[in-house]
């Protein structure tokens, strides 16, 4: 194995200023990355994280600064030129080609050849096999990349950066759609890797991984270098406050509350996944005025498809689903909007917004035809932008423009257009998916501050979240699914970590 030397620089970053139009979105950062280290960049949604790293991959041009790679200053106009360089990169929203096997999103622009020019298809499935057990990366290389997890998509994206070299790799929020086990493996990963030489920069928000995973921590706030910390050093509130300038509550407070009538009723429902099989098994719940329950599980349980059935984006095979005791079974999305059930999706990108709109075109996403916004079907743009403009100041949006593009804005500000506009919409019954997926604790407590306010104003929420300590920490009542079917249903105030997680893995049932 292969002695490594903390002390040899493999990245310097060095006056790092990008801007954007009138916006500076990193501002004179510095960054010093050793070898064989997992380094954490830390920082509020829309800090200039990810935007620091592309600048390190090729994606964007710094303003002005510069970037040396073992002591030799580079110019990365390019990724083909970060991957000369030895820089992989793993984005939040993975780059694969879902149709194609692992195999050959693996090796994909630099295939094996043989006679002729033709693909090798079978010296690829080796290589690949080669690689994958050399890191500990074990996977199955002709599975197709759609009917695979999540966590094994994120294998792949990493040896798909091994496979072309990669010494320094860069995760960009690689636990946001992880399960708790792919959260652990994927640390033992990352422990494996820099065991054999290899730099790892982790884009986080996640406080709890930065304690279990990295050795050094730097703090952007704003665009500007706050500090870099070795990470044994400090707490996980330390962390925090010179993320957000301020001290940060990890306790949600909220006061006993009785609930009320039954807001929300589904009666042996069962639900298909898209390879035809029951993914909710004849599961039965109630969620009721004033309260919030939280729905515990391991991803592929069930979870992805009952949000989407109550919602209207998956057929009900059979089973009843009642709002305020209208049967909304197998209804349009609009009739369930207009029933006033509220969601915020667990894929921002896919289900809660249009990237090519503006933020304040997204804000009216569901209500753009009624007024203000709108007069005898002519759209005002000023009563959008002025709406817009009041919810980007309450929920701390940034930039703090309307006018914006939302593909251009963080993962964690997207999420944020979805919550302002479907909290505001005053439903009845909100039903919240991996509501603080990709957010940094400061927007994660306002969040939870929002869903508390749903429920202290009677308003039924249905919290759905693969983050347990987010489940016992939020709810009133705690559901847990596995297999599509509920095994349990707790008072999270009686509710045990370890019986949970028994539950969750199907190995007991409290009803």
């Amino acid at each position: 194995m292969e002695n490594i030397d903390f002390n040899c620089k493999v990245i310097e970053m060095k006056n790092i200023v990008k801007r954007f139009g009138d916006f500076t979105a990193n501002d004179n950062i510095n960054l010093t990355v050793h070898k064989g280290e997992v380094h954490a960049l830390l920082g509020e949604n829309g800090a200039g994280k990810s935007t620091l790293m592309n600048i390190l991959y090729g994606l964007y041009q710094a303003t002005s600064g510069e970037i040396f790679i073992r002591d030799t200053k580079v110019d990365i106009t390019d990724p083909n030129v970060a991957i000369k360089n030895g820089i992989g990169m793993v984005h939040q929203h993975f780059m694969l080609v879902e149709p194609f096997t692992v195999a050959e999103n693996i090796v994909l622009g630099m295939e094996p050849t043989g006679m002729l020019g033709k693909l090798d298809m079978k010296k690829a499935i080796r290589d690949v096999e080669k690689i994958s057990e050399k890191y500990g990366l074990l996977v199955k290389p002709n599975e197709k990349i759609h009917d695979i997890t999540v966590g094994m998509q994120q294998r792949v994206e990493i040896l798909k950066a091994l496979y072309r070299g990669a010494e320094i790799l860069i995760l960009d929020e690689p636990t946001a759609v992880l399960t708790p086990q792919e959260i652990q493996e994927l640390i033992v990963i990352m422990r494996n890797l820099t065991k054999q030489g290899k730099t790892i920069i982790i884009i986080t928000h996640k406080l709890k991984e930065i304690k279990e995973a990295a050795d050094f921590c730097t703090i952007i706030r704003r665009g500007k270098h706050i500090d870099t910390v070795k990470v044994s050093q400090v707490t996980e509130a330390d962390l925090a406050a010179k993320m957000v300038g301020r001290e940060v509550s990890f306790k949600v407070e909220k006061e006993e509350k009785t609930p009320g009538q039954a807001v929300l009723k589904i009666q042996n429902l069962i639900v298909k996944d898209n390879r035809n099989i029951d993914a909710v098994r004849d599961l039965s719940l109630e969620v009721y005025a004033g309260e919030i329950l939280g729905i515990a599980g391991i991803d592929g349980n069930g979870q992805t498809e009952l949000v989407e059935a109550l919602t209207g984006l998956r057929a009900i095979e059979s089973g009843t689903v009642l709002i305020n005791n209208k049967d909304i079974t197998n209804k349009m999305p609009k009739e369930i909007i207009e029933s006033k059930i509220a969601s915020i999706p667990e894929d921002r990108q896919k289900r809660g917004l249009v990237m090519e709109y503006t933020i304040a075109e997204n804000m009216i996403l569901e209500n753009y035809s009624k007024e203000p916004f709108a007069n005898k079907g002519i759209l005002n743009k000023n009563a959008i932008n002025q709406f817009a403009k009041k919810l980007i100041d309450m929920f701390d949006v940034r930039p703090a423009d309307e006018t914006i593009i939302t593909k251009s804005l963080s993962g964690g500000n997207q999420q944020k257009v979805i919550i302002a506009r479907e909290v505001t919409n005053n439903p009845d019954l909100l039903i919240a998916a991996q509501p603080t997926r990709g957010l940094d604790v400061g927007a994660i407590e306002f969040v939870h501050k929002s869903l508390v306010d749903q429920r202290d104003n009677n308003k039924a929420v249905l919290l759905v979240s693969l983050e347990l300590d987010e489940v016992m920490n939020v709810s009133d009542r705690i559901a847990v699914i596995y297999e599509g079917q509920i095994v349990g249903i707790v008072d999270a105030k009686d509710a045990d970590e370890n019986i949970l997680g028994l539950m969750m893995a199907g190995g007991g049932a409290k009803q």
